[in-house]
């Protein structure tokens, strides 16, 4: 499926009032979920392809505000340790290429600042890559010791983004 697809997809759904929709179309699957409050959410995973194509799955989430949870279609990077200084906390990485935001919205506040306690699952940030905005949620239950990326800066796949002591 391609953006304009998915486009006129949500556009349907939210004019029919439909609240979720699932499709699996070979190694495509799409997941829109709406809320009453929320625009609605687009869930789609691309596979991965071999020898000159993309090396890592793309999760997309069509939305602007705070959703419900990512499905489970798209496994989340594991937490992994960061070297030396900071062996003791666990490093949160971008799944995909983008553009980091750590608001909803323009004027909204961020979802996490230095020392928020967070919950494994709780967004972080949205990173948005080509049009769709995908909600980057935390690997480890824990405080953020330090955000390494700056709101609105380009981000590449595997960047180091937050650094999260977790809770002993």
């Amino acid at each position: 499926m391609n953006q304009k697809e998915i486009k006129d997809l949500i556009e349907f759904l939210i004019e029919k009032e439909i609240a979720e929709f699932e499709l699996e179309r070979g190694d495509v699957k799409l997941r829109i979920k709406r809320t009453s409050e929320a625009p609605p959410v687009a869930h789609q995973v691309h596979p991965a392809q071999s020898a000159g194509g993309m090396g890592a799955p793309v999760a997309g989430h069509a939305a602007s505000a705070p959703a419900p949870h990512a499905a489970a279609e798209a496994p989340a990077p594991k937490p992994e340790v960061a070297p030396a200084e900071d062996a003791d906390l666990f490093t949160v990485k971008s799944p995909i290429v983008g553009t980091y935001y750590e608001a909803p919205s323009p004027g909204s506040p961020p979802f996490s600042k230095v020392g928020d306690e967070v919950k494994v699952g709780q967004v972080l940030c949205i990173i948005e890559a080509m049009k769709l905005m995908n909600e980057i949620e935390a690997e480890a239950a824990g405080a953020i010791a330090k955000i390494l990326v700056k709101n609105g800066q380009p981000v590449e796949y595997g960047q180091p983004l937050f650094l999260i002591k977790p809770h002993k």
